[in-house]
This record gives structure tokens, sequence and C-alpha cells, in this order.
């Protein structure tokens, strides 16, 4: 069985619950709470204040944790980890699908100027409400960890030739989900208090993406007139020894 195999299939999500109207809703819904972005133009993002930027369950650098581990093939390694990262992803947007609606989030924003838009397979780019763009986003990867040709789980099985070019793509995508609830929700996030948690999956995100090659750096700034507002996150935990 290959490294990969276990625990595979991940748990399916509804992209739109419903809620009974006369039913209020509990005490650790999001409902409540403002459905503002986290990051209006001009102010400075909460996920870039103190405490907030700093809160973390794991303490020092994260180069260790990315470390391809002794007789792991490298392939193996980063196939499971783009299973673990997509997983507690899903699991994170699954609780703020109840205010990622059209009405409060009608583009895919990952900054106060940046809007992200969905390339068609002809290449025509289209504009998506955020909840549409990451459910397409999910599914897609979901359809693809799926696929014994492109995620295969028997040992004697190769991966892909296009497997490095897949993993790029699904890793740039993963990012705009991440750019969007920092950017849109991270407010959400802290009512929730799983900054610390958060934080902790997104800087091991971007660790294993700079260690494996995954990641342009240019995804993670964007461009100067519409920057990704989690490129300035990246930039910090730089300066403070948690990246390299």
């Amino acid at each position: 069985m290959s490294f990969f195999g276990r625990n595979r299939v991940p748990r399916k999500r509804s992209p739109t619950p419903t809620r009974n109207p006369n039913v209020p809703p509990r005490k650790d819904s999001l409902l409540g709470t403002s459905s503002e972005p986290s990051s209006p133009v001009g102010a400075k993002p909460l996920y870039l204040s103190s405490p907030f930027i700093d809160a973390a369950l794991v303490k020092g650098n994260f180069k260790t944790i990315v470390m391809l581990p002794k007789y792991v093939d490298i392939t193996e390694w980063v196939a499971v980890n783009i299973f673990d990262f997509y997983t507690n992803l899903n699991e994170f947007y699954g609780v703020l699908t109840e205010v990622c609606t059209q009405h409060n989030c009608p583009t895919m924003a990952g900054g106060p100027t940046l809007n992200y838009v969905w390339a068609n397979p002809g290449g025509k780019t289209i504009t998506l409400p955020a909840p549409t763009y990451i459910d397409t986003v999910l599914s897609s990867i979901q359809t693809l960890l799926e696929d014994e040709n492109v995620f295969p789980t028997k040992s004697n099985q190769p991966f892909n030739p296009a497997f490095p070019s897949t993993v790029k793509n699904i890793y740039r995508q993963l990012l705009r989900v991440f750019a969007h609830i920092y950017h849109a929700h991270f407010h959400h996030i802290l009512h929730l208090r799983a900054e610390p948690h958060f934080n902790s999956l997104f800087a091991h995100f971007l660790a294993f993406g700079r260690e494996y090659e995954l990641l342009d750096v240019k995804d993670i700034r964007g461009d100067p007139s519409a920057p990704v507002g989690v490129g300035l996150l990246w930039e910090r935990w730089k300066e403070s020894g948690i990246l390299v």
C-alpha cells in the first residue's frame, strides 16, 4: 500500500448549507458576526496586527516540519501533504460557508484591490462569487485526489509525468482560498478562537510550498497594483524566522 493510501477520501461537504430561518443560530454560529471584510481598504488587516500575527500552535521555524523523512519518496511526500493541506483547509472553509455567501462575498477577493477570476477550459476568464469559486476549486481538487491516475494508492503504480504541474496548479488554487479567508473572514476565525490553528496551517503550507518549489513568489505577493493580502504576512513571518 502506498504511503498516500491511508484515509484517502476526504469528507464531502455542502458548499451551500441551508438553515431554518425560524431556528436561532447556535451560540458558536458565525451568523451573528459582522459580514464586513477583515481587511477594508486603507486599514491594517487584523491578521497583520498583534497579537494575532504571532498566534500559532507551532513555535520556531517550520523547516524541520517540511523536511523529507528518511526512506520516503519525495513524490509520495508531496502527495500526502497535498492531501492533508486540502483536507484541513476544506474543514476550515466548511465552518465559514454560512458567512461566505454570494451576498457577503460577491467576488473572490484576496486583498483590498485583488479579485481572482476563474479561467474556463477555453481560456476565457469570468468573475465568480467567492463561494462558487471556492466550491469549484475544492470540488476539482477532490476529483483529482480520487483519480488513481493522478494520485495512485498502489505501491507498484507510478505517478503520472504531469504530476508536478498538476500539484503546482492545486497549490496555486489552495493559496487563493487561504488568501480569501484571511482577507474576508479572519475576523470570523478570531470569533472561533482558531487563529493559532489557521496561522500554523498556513505557515506550514507556505513552508512546504517553497521547500518543494510548488509556489512561486509572484503568486504569494501578487502584482504591485493588486497585491495578495497574505503576501505581507509571508514577509513578516520570514522576518521573524518562522519561514525561511
